[in-house]
């Protein structure tokens, strides 16, 4: 469920896509004009660069804390692609793309170009979560490449450390606050409704929103999503990594790979980093580290970084392509093939600062143990929790190993600080929702996103064949056109595209 900038495809295909490839992180910020009682034109707004549209933008102070006036503001800006026919809009759909910590309006020609002729009769509505992007940073002192790349131990006192110098402030990053951002920036604009499209972390985000401000709603599109009460223990990824082996063999090209094998051969892997870590050299721009590649860092490439891109060219190599061949090397005794494929993962490592990643996690995600107790007792919790998981139900991999993949689960959270009472289960308003699931996604896998459709009376869940997480990344227009078209008319139409997608290409195996 977590996200990263996905830089590997902006230089591969840049703004040519044609389709909603909304999770890039490469885009040259939008600048707009200012409206409405905003009370002078932001400074970042500069020029206009979505062709055909008009863009206003504005910002907001919005309370860190509500009901702690002490601990200050923070400012809250947005951008509003209009719509380009004559006469009123006939909606407004608000985009989150993920995280949680990814920004919104710095790809605003991106979302355009995949909402395609939605905008010709709709606004689009984009605001930079709180601390990231044009929205006002509250920085932890914990970079991305520091946290992505350490030990287990030292991501854990990492989270402990953003808590120590966010202090009371940690506070303000929470999912809830970023949804009452949102309703206080439609109240701005003057809209009644809004139509919520959410990618990965938006799909939690966004019913959230929608239990939170259920009047305000019109339609959901979910993509890449999971339910509120997911699995802390991340059971569903770990076995969605050994179905997507399966299905990439047994789609791919003749004789390219065999899927029991594949998945014979990932639990060699897991097994010999468990009793013997390997040591990997990764190199950035940022600079260069030596990763402790253990079982968890194997679970976090195979059900994250191995589930982007996939399906957005389906003919070039890919790392879920890669795998079935880099881990049958590794189980012949020849690392050098998974070693590449790691180093390749870890160049888009940065010094972003992550507070709006730990603590919207740290403060928000379900847990294995219980949040008001001392770490203590947490630790002895997870311990139990683990022991109790089931006999194969982290498939290749063994519980504690997987779980240390996750870089917002597991036990990473467990010395952040204690809260009161649990957050209630979600109310969510009866409105149409559309659920979409790369079958190929390991990070937010179908049975994630069948659980979020679960979440809403009138829900529609569709799986996108050969495809991974957020299936907008394929290029076809298949999937954009779906989820267009139900929020234009509140069902999805024609999905027969979903299931026609063509197999990824793989890497032949050889002995």
């Amino acid at each position: 469920m977590a996200d990263r900038a996905y830089k590997r495809v902006a230089r591969r295909v840049g703004l040519a896509v044609g389709a909603m490839a909304l999770v890039v992180g490469a885009l040259p910020d939008v600048a707009v004009a200012g409206r409405g009682d905003v009370p002078a034109v932001p400074e970042w707004c500069a020029a206009v660069t979505v062709p055909g549209h008009r863009v206003d933008c504005g910002s907001l102070e919005r309370p860190l804390v509500t009901g702690k006036p002490e601990l200050g503001n923070v400012g809250v800006s947005y951008a509003v692609v209009r719509h380009s026919a004559p006469g009123a809009a006939a909606g407004t759909v608000a985009v989150n793309p993920g995280g949680p910590g990814e920004v919104a309006i710095g790809k605003a020609e991106l979302f355009a170009l995949g909402l395609g002729d939605l905008l010709k009769d709709h606004d689009l509505l984009l605001v930079d979560p709180r601390g990231t992007g044009r929205s006002e940073r509250i920085p932890c002192g914990v970079g991305d490449a520091e946290y992505r790349f350490g030990t287990r131990a030292r991501q854990r006192a990492a989270v402990e450390r953003c808590a120590e110098n966010l202090g009371p402030k940690a506070a303000g990053y929470t999912t809830a606050a970023t949804a009452d951002d949102i309703d206080a920036v439609r109240a701005r604009i003057g809209v009644r409704q809004l139509s919520l499209y959410g990618l990965s972390y938006g799909t939690y985000l966004m019913p959230v929103y929608a239990a939170r401000h259920p009047e305000r709603v019109r339609s959901l599109v979910l993509s890449g999503a999971y339910p509120h009460e997911f699995d802390p223990l991340a059971r569903p990824s770990a076995q969605a990594v050994s179905l997507a082996l399966r299905r990439v063999c047994e789609r791919g090209a003749p004789a390219a790979c065999d899927g029991k094998r594949a998945v014979k051969d990932l639990a060699t892997a897991a097994a010999r980093l468990r009793a013997r870590p390997m040591t990997v050299p990764i190199t950035t721009e940022h600079g260069s580290y030596q990763v402790k590649f253990t079982e968890g860092k194997l679970a976090n490439l195979m059900y994250e970084a191995a589930s982007r891109e996939v399906g957005m060219a389906p003919d070039e190599p890919s790392l879920l392509g890669d795998l079935p061949h880099a881990l049958h090397r590794f189980a012949k005794g020849d690392t050098a093939p998974l070693r590449a494929l790691v180093k390749e993962d870890g160049a888009t490592g940065s010094t972003e600062d992550q507070a709006p990643y730990i603590a919207v996690v740290c403060n928000d995600y379900r847990t294995a143990w219980d949040k008001r107790a001392p770490k203590d007792v947490r630790r002895r919790q997870y311990r139990a929790a683990l022991k109790g998981a089931g006999t194969g139900a982290h498939g290749a991999f063994s519980a504690e190993g997987f779980t240390e993949g996750p870089t917002d689960g597991g036990d990473v959270c467990v010395g952040w600080p204690r809260q009161s009472a649990p957050e209630p289960k979600l109310s969510v308003p009866d409105v149409p929702v559309l659920v979409l699931s790369g079958d190929l996604d390991a990070n937010t896998p179908d049975a994630n996103g069948k659980a979020a459709a679960g979440q809403f009376r009138d829900s529609r869940f569709f799986s996108v064949r050969n495809t991974g997480h957020v299936p907008e990344m394929e290029l076809s227009g298949c999937v954009t056109g779906v989820s267009t078209r139900f929020l234009r008319t509140g069902a999805p139409g024609d999905t027969s595209c979903l299931r026609a997608l063509p197999p990824i290409a793989v890497r032949p195996v050889h002995d």
